[in-house]
């Protein structure tokens, strides 16, 4: 039996919520707080805001079990990287406590065949 698209997609939401939930408590154990999960504005959405060391990180979150470097590389294209950036700009336009913070931009890709199975990418990507 298929299912329906709105199967599909919840089925796709879920899984991409247990990839967040798996990545919030990856970071957690490595000594970071979890600010914010799920920031969205019009136009952009971040997957985790997490502080460390004096450092906000922005972290883009990636799970492709069934994808590569390569595929890793598209998914986090130009396009991308601009939604994350305009989105945190917005973060701490309306955050003014992390005014002094460094700000950095990581991915924790998981599953990814080949690789550990978290993959944390520190500075994958800047303005």
């Amino acid at each position: 039996m298929k299912k329906s698209s709105s199967e599909q997609q919840l089925s796709s939401h879920a899984k991409g919520q247990r990839a967040e939930d798996r990545a919030a408590a990856w970071l957690s154990a490595e000594g970071y707080t979890i600010v914010e999960r799920n920031f969205r504005v019009r136009g952009g959405e971040i997957d985790i805001i997490a502080f460390k060391d004096e450092t906000l990180v922005f972290v883009e979150v990636k799970s492709l079990p069934h994808g590569d470097i390569d595929t890793l590389a598209v998914e986090l294209g130009a396009a991308k990287q601009q939604k994350i950036l305009k989105t945190a700009k917005y973060y701490l336009q309306n955050h003014r406590q992390y005014n002094y913070a460094y700000i950095r931009f990581d991915v924790l890709a998981l599953d990814v065949p080949g690789l550990e199975p978290v993959r944390h990418i520190v500075n994958a990507f800047s303005e």
